[in-house]
């Protein structure tokens, strides 16, 4: 019944000019305002992933959003300079290094949040 579909991913956030102003200007993604102010992210190669308006809105405790990037250091750093701050775990077998990138096995990967919360990745390709 899906196969055909063209599906598309969404998350709540609860100020939504921030998340514009943080999805547009800090990231360079490209944003839309659709129907009843819900935000349209427009990446390439992919469905628009929408973010929508929730009043009482809870940060999602999981990864909602991956960017694969072919450097994640330079990612970071880049991030970083435009006062994006990244997440830090200290966890048996799960430990980011001082730069907040995880190298414990698969992809070199680096978590940050949206201003709502909502967790984000960069991880190397």
């Amino acid at each position: 019944m899906f196969k055909d579909v063209k599906a598309f991913s969404g998350y709540s956030a609860n100020d939504l000019e921030a998340a514009k102003k943080f999805y547009g200007d800090t990231l360079g993604l490209q944003v839309k305002t659709g129907i009843e102010g819900i935000l349209e992210l427009h990446i390439a190669g992919s469905s628009p992933v929408i973010i929508y308006p929730k009043e009482n809105h809870e940060p999602a405790t999981f990864t909602v959003l991956n960017f694969p990037v072919p450097d994640v250091e330079e990612a970071v750093a880049d991030l970083k300079a435009k006062g994006v701050v990244f997440e830090s775990y200290d966890l048996p077998n799960f430990k980011t290094g001082d730069d907040n990138i995880f190298r414990g096995g698969g992809p070199l990967i680096a978590w940050f949040k949206d201003p709502a919360g909502n967790i984000l990745s960069v991880l190397e390709e």
